[in-house]
């Protein structure tokens, strides 16, 4: 089981589990049938996804070591997506919308428990 903290960011708190090992970051979300809103997968270390054997679509949100925000990407597709952002720390996995929802924006910071 991972571990979970709670992350803050523009008023919202999200449940983010933490994906630390090699394996739990090679498993990451595949063959789960939704992620909640509210809720996130943090994959760290970690500067590119993959979307083969997802069965939904994700925002990811790149940060640095200081949870810093450098690159939202939206709607990522199941199965054919692709992304990454080289000199990023970690990958914020989120359900479709959430970046959206949440009001993310490059150079904002998350703040955690």
């Amino acid at each position: 089981m991972m571990r979970t903290e709670k992350f803050f960011i523009n008023g919202h708190t999200l449940e983010v589990e933490l994906a630390e090992s090699f394996l739990s970051r090679f498993c990451g979300l595949m063959l789960r049938k939704n992620l909640p809103e509210g809720r996130g997968l943090l994959l760290a270390p970690c500067n590119s996804v993959h979307m083969g054997f997802m069965r939904f679509a994700i925002d990811v949100v790149y940060l640095d070591e200081n949870f810093c925000i450098k690159k939202i990407v939206r709607n990522l597709w199941p199965w054919i997506g692709l992304s990454a952002c080289f000199g990023a720390w970690g990958a914020l996995e989120l359900p479709s919308g959430e970046a959206e929802r949440l009001q993310l924006e490059i150079g904002q910071k998350f703040s955690r428990t």
